[in-house]
């Protein structure tokens, strides 16, 4: 298992990382972020609206299923939002550099360490 900052270490290492975080979807609020080039308690609120929005979806559409990342995709970056599923509520949620970035690798990454994270 490992600590947020350890996981958000792992995140930073992921090839075209810019900036990362681990939010409480109830509040917006950041738990623990690294990097820099975005404003990361912005986006965080922000992108809590984006899970509540699809979660709110899914029941509307009676989907028995779980989210397993959401990707936004803009000209210059990817930016991945990855529910933690040992901890409902908590979600990462990494920028990257779309010109240095491997998107199948940094999915993978991210899972990774989701999959390992103590909260």
């Amino acid at each position: 298992m490992a600590s947020i900052e350890q996981s958000l270490s792992q995140a930073m290492s992921i090839d075209g990382a810019m900036c990362a975080a681990l939010v409480d979807s109830n509040s917006g609020m950041v738990l623990g972020q690294a990097g820099s080039g975005v404003d990361i308690e912005l986006a965080a609120a922000g992108n809590t609206e984006v899970v509540r929005a699809k979660m709110r979806t899914m029941q509307s559409l009676k989907l028995n299923d779980s989210i397993d990342d959401i990707l936004i995709t803009l000209g210059k970056q990817y930016h991945i939002i990855r529910p933690i599923a040992s901890n409902a509520g908590l979600f990462f949620y990494i920028v990257l550099d779309k010109a240095r970035a491997n998107l199948a690798l940094a999915r993978r990454k991210v899972q990774d360490a989701e999959a390992m994270i103590k909260v």
